[in-house]
């Protein structure tokens, strides 16, 4: 290993949770944007690191799949801490937790949770607009005032928490009502910025027209999930987003490769 890389492998080692929060925020750039491949375990995400990836992102539906649950919070709240600290301290680089709706709806409730997920040495959290359990999406209100109870706790903890703030606008819904619901999505991202979250997460959207205009418009870096049209990083490159993220298809990936393993073997 050369000098300049092991000076490297230094630095990040001894940065401070603060100082991976501001060098994970400085990843994401238009145009060039950071690759999250989301893991469920610290096993993945030593192997990420290991394979060069400058940070490491959860995501919920793996985690909660990997140990036997279903998605929607169903996994507990201290097994999902349990495997975020793991995680945190298996690798040196930055890691966000896909935190779905904070495991409560009231505002204090959500930010307490939160603090544990900054406790738990996480530098960023998804959070998601969706009425985990419920029907539809938090009003704008709503989501607002989790997002300020969110930031200010993590002021508290003197954490930079970079906050990935998802709308649910579009995941599982119908693409022909995808150019309706821009407006909204729009407006959801104006106030969720001025909230203090740092990125505005559109899952679901994958027609390069909307995603472009989502950029153009928002004032936040914008995220989307590799699915469905969205195959080619450097083609969503073009769309002027600023990460982008795999979601569930890594552990779907990873369980097919599983079982072709077992029946070649048999």
């Amino acid at each position: 290993m050369s000098g300049n890389i092991c000076q490297r492998k230094q630095k990040e080692t001894n940065m401070s949770q603060a100082e991976k929060a501001s060098r994970f925020a400085g990843l994401h750039q238009r145009g060039n944007p950071l690759v999250l491949h989301n893991i469920w375990d610290a096993g993945g995400a030593k192997a990420l690191a290991k394979a060069g990836a400058p940070a490491i992102a959860t995501g919920s539906w793996s985690m909660a799949a990997a140990h036997g649950y279903e998605d929607g919070e169903a996994i507990p709240l201290e097994l999902v801490l349990s495997i975020a600290r793991r995680i945190c301290v298996s690798v040196d680089v930055p890691v966000t937790v896909d935190f779905e709706g904070g495991y409560a709806t009231e505002p204090t409730k959500v930010a307490e949770n939160v603090r544990k997920v900054i406790r738990a040495g996480a530098v960023g959290i998804n959070f998601e607009d969706r009425i985990v359990g419920g029907g539809g999406l938090h009003p704008i209100s709503e989501q607002v005032a989790r997002l300020k109870a969110i930031r200010s706790v993590a002021a508290e903890e003197s954490v930079p928490l970079f906050i990935n703030a998802r709308t649910d606008l579009f995941l599982g819904t119908d693409p022909e009502t995808h150019k309706d619901s821009l407006p909204e999505a729009l407006e959801r991202e104006t106030a969720y910025a001025e909230a203090g979250a740092d990125c505005f997460f559109v899952p679901g959207l994958t027609e390069a027209s909307l995603i472009l205009q989502v950029a153009d418009a928002a004032s936040l870096p914008v995220n989307v999930m590799m699915m469905g049209d969205l195959a080619a990083v450097d083609d969503v490159a073009s769309m002027g987003v600023s990460r982008v993220s795999y979601g569930h298809g890594p552990y779907l990936q990873f369980l097919a490769d599983l079982k072709k393993a077992y029946a070649d073997a048999s």
